[in-house]
């Protein structure tokens, strides 16, 4: 059986960018290791596995892990993935209507009068009846979105800014698929990592023909990868505090067993284009989120701090958000 373990990214002033592995309650750094994307990349190269090439490359070098998570070290932490040398390299997606209570709020979101079923609800009904195909065999297409590049990825602890040309912004507890492509065009999935897909639903509500740049906003993922295949039943929670006070708690479940679609039908989905297998690319896909606040009526307000825990995944992931004032500015065109 296959090693489960977690892996984080770190930064240090001098030291430079880490990787580390979990030991709770210690991070004990990996020799040669500056990113998770190289230690990827190694492991393909070496004909090994991830946790192979992580367990050779353990030191005796153990860094306090409440006081990086806490944010009271000289080690910072970063993503839990990235690409090192490129954020442009790095492609941010994702795939909604795969979660029940996600297709209904959108239904509730976009319903008309009379109406009995929106074309988001319907999609989810596709999803049910064939998203979940025999192995080997191809199901019905997801939806599918685009978030932006690798720069729009903040790491725990970090602010996810709501622009002044956003109507709102509100958090979407997910698990990401974290892939790399290597140099002949094959994908590889390189783990599981917590996400907080956050998005602009006020503006999707307004039409649903507005969810790609509803989309298109910071997220967060972190702080750990999770550095295994399974993807069958993950339960946890979602929170929003406000002035450090509990707002609002839900319990949500993701994988396999409560989606419309299987992680291979996504992964088919995603990487059938030739656009998505371009070498060395890096890969952050989204697949979608069983409960958000915004569907419970709450708005977040600036300063407001999202929790997001997965049981198997590590730590929570927390970010607190913050919106702009003021009127946007116009963004101009030069000519050369």
């Amino acid at each position: 059986m296959k090693e489960t373990i977690r892996l984080v990214q770190l930064y240090h002033l001098s030291a430079g960018r880490r990787v580390a592995i979990v030991k709770e309650p210690v991070l004990v750094i990996l020799t040669n290791s500056n990113s998770v994307y190289e230690l990827a990349m190694d492991a393909i190269r070496l004909n090994k596995s991830i946790q192979e090439v992580a367990v050779e490359r353990i030191s005796e070098e153990e860094i306090n892990y409440d006081a990086v998570y806490e944010n009271r070290s000289e080690w910072k932490l970063l993503v839990s993935f990235d690409h090192p040398a490129n954020p442009f390299a790095c492609l941010v997606s994702g795939t909604g209507l795969t979660h029940k209570n996600s297709a209904l709020n959108r239904q509730m979101m976009h319903k008309a009068a009379g109406d009995t079923l929106t074309d988001s609800m319907k999609i989810y009904q596709w999803g049910l009846e064939g998203g979940q195909p025999a192995s080997g065999t191809i199901g019905v297409q997801p939806e599918w979105f685009y978030k932006g590049p690798g720069n729009i990825l903040k790491a725990h602890n970090e602010t996810l800014e709501c622009p002044a040309y956003a109507d709102d912004g509100g958090e979407e507890p997910e698990v990401a698929g974290v892939y790399i492509i290597d140099s002949n065009g094959q994908p590889f999935r390189v783990g599981f990592t917590t996400g907080n897909e956050f998005s602009d639903h006020v503006m999707e509500k307004k039409n649903y023909l507005y969810l790609a740049p509803s989309k298109l906003r910071q997220c967060a993922i972190g702080p750990e990868i999770l550095i295994d295949d399974e993807f069958k039943d993950i339960e946890g929670t979602v929170e929003v505090l406000r002035e450090n006070k509990s707002l609002w708690l839900q319990g949500i479940k993701t994988g396999e067993n409560n989606m419309a679609h299987s992680l291979q039908n996504l992964e088919h989905h995603h990487f059938k284009y030739a656009a998505h297998r371009i070498p060395l690319q890096a890969h952050v896909h989204f697949f979608g989120a069983d409960a958000f606040s915004f569907g419970k009526g709450i708005a977040l307000e600036n300063g407001d701090s999202m929790r997001v825990f997965w049981k198997g995944l590590g730590r929570p992931l927390q970010n607190n958000i913050t919106i702009a004032t003021g009127v946007p500015k116009l963004v101009t065109v030069k000519t050369t």
